[in-house]
């Protein structure tokens, strides 16, 4: 067989037999890497191994796993990768035999710093798969105190390919997963813009220009004029759309855990870390990151985003390795960050890296004429989510949320007609459906048959007792009100059976 025309003894024969079945033998990329430098060391009789992997994005060997004294010293350290000796084999495809690595120019002395181990003689091979070359595979000084031969040579460049496929397979698993949750995450409601107002226009204008672009965009405006689904609709029409968004709500979470959901953490990290988590970024690699509320984010987690933003890299909490990101960040907030700036609360640095392409999301009430279409739109969406008969909203009822100033915007007025369809019994929403405060509205009288909407709604309230013979439990399901809502309202408008 072919492995035997080297004159491989055997021993290595079956040391390389193990190796493969032990490295094969799971999908855990952190583990695959450490099997590789452990076996590695073993095959070859070496004082110590490591395992490099090719980070072809940034054109880095970053070093995965070490074995000997003081390696995992070594994990997460890079260097380019058309450096060193091990950029050499990576290079040329070829395993580099160092003899004496003080004679190398190649040679990094500060690894033997780093390590607090004294390298003498050096291979190192390069891991090629059909696919390309995954890293490389250091061996550090023969045991016995001699040079590396030329059966050693062959040797490792066979372990180094019999190992590629592994840490291939575990590396594309790895990311397999990654991008499942970060699908899973990314899931939302639709990113239907609605409204035809010249305030959504010029909005949709400035999205429609910024989308096709890797541009970072941030979004202003009060909270609920729908900052997260125009963020989706930028992602949609962009080259990133096949890939997730992941959006992260900065003010939802404390400084400490916001670290770790935004850059990930190593397993140990801090007490609980029990195990490896990926941040957001990571889920968001060649996708969209969209950070809500970015206003209200910490001193130490602005320094760290905008390191994020510069090198487009991050390194996990407890960690030391850089991770690359191609990451498009879109970012919002309904806080005044120029104050906020002059305040000394937010990086004037950071501002401008997140300020390349502001929009500003108008208030509802500054696109009243939008409010009949939302309307339709979420008394139909509310219909066929709670599960009932398709609602309409009567004219009564549309003129008072016309008139409403909508304080919470579009996410109130969603509120608001989810309610209206779950309070409504019957096929149409009246204005005893919505809140009182939109009932009320400023004490206007409201365009209806036969007087205004307090003498209407007291008039329907007092023919409905009439009707159930002052029974309040049958009057109040005719009008679609709960019992407590008639009686609210029986006592507000002062309504007496024997005046009635």
């Amino acid at each position: 067989m072919e492995i035997a025309a080297h004159g491989f003894p055997h021993e290595a024969l079956l040391a390389l037999t193990s190796a493969t079945a032990a490295i094969n033998s799971t999908l855990d990329s952190s583990t695959v890497f450490e099997r590789i430098a452990q076996w590695a060391a073993s095959v070859m009789r070496a004082e110590a191994s490591s395992v490099l992997a090719f980070d072809e994005k940034r054109n880095k060997l970053v070093f995965l796993a070490a074995v000997g004294a003081s390696g995992p010293s070594l994990a997460g350290r890079e260097f380019d990768a058309d450096k060193g000796i091990a950029g050499r084999a990576l290079q040329t495809g070829e395993v580099q035999n160092i003899p004496d690595v003080a004679a190398s120019s190649d040679f990094f002395e500060g690894i033997d710093s780093l390590s607090a181990f004294k390298t003498r003689g050096l291979l190192a091979a390069p891991m090629v798969c059909q696919s390309g070359t995954v890293g490389v595979v250091e061996v550090l000084n023969r045991k016995d105190g001699g040079s590396f031969s030329a059966t050693d040579v062959e040797l490792l460049k066979t372990f180094a390919n019999l190992s590629a496929a592994a840490a291939r397979n575990a590396l594309t698993h790895e990311n397999l997963k990654k991008q499942n949750r970060a699908l899973r995450e990314s899931a939302m409601t639709d990113a239907d813009i609605i409204g035809s107002s010249g305030a959504v226009k010029e909005m949709l204008d400035l999205a429609d220009r910024v989308a096709p672009t890797n541009a970072t965009v941030l979004l202003l405006g009060e909270t609920g004029t729908g900052k997260e689904v125009l963020a989706r609709y930028i992602h949609n029409a962009s080259r990133r759309a096949e890939n997730a968004l992941i959006a992260v709500n900065c003010a939802a979470l404390p400084e400490t855990l916001l670290e770790s959901e935004l850059f990930g953490h190593e397993r140990g990290a801090f007490t609980g870390a029990i195990a490896q988590r990926i941040g957001r970024f990571e889920l968001a690699d060649g996708g969209t990151l969209f950070l809500d509320e970015i206003g209200d984010i910490s001193p130490s987690i602005q320094i760290k985003l905008l390191r994020l933003l510069q090198e487009r890299a991050i390194t996990r909490v407890g960690g030391t390795k850089t991770i690359s990101c191609d990451v498009r960040v879109m970012a919002a907030t309904n806080r005044d960050l120029r104050r906020a700036i002059k305040e000394e609360r937010f990086r004037d640095d950071l501002f401008y890296r997140l300020n390349v392409f502001p929009i500003t999301l108008p208030p509802l009430r500054e696109r009243r004429g939008d409010v009949s279409e939302l309307t339709k739109h979420f008394t139909k969406v509310a219909s066929v989510q709670l599960g009932v008969e398709p609602r309409t909203v009567s004219d009564e009822a549309a003129a008072l949320l016309d008139a409403h100033d909508w304080p919470g915007n579009i996410r109130e007025l969603s509120n608001v007609l989810e309610r209206a369809v779950l309070m409504c019994d019957e096929r149409e929403i009246q204005p005893i459906h919505l809140p009182a405060e939109i009932q009320c509205g400023k004490g206007e009288a409201v365009p209806a048959p036969g007087g205004g909407l307090r003498e209407n709604e007291r008039a329907m309230i007092t023919r409905a007792l009439i009707e159930h013979h002052w029974n309040q439990t049958r009057a109040a399901r005719a009008l679609g009100i709960s019992r407590d809502n008639l009686r609210y309202r029986v006592k507000k408008y002062k309504i007496d059976r024997d005046k009635a």
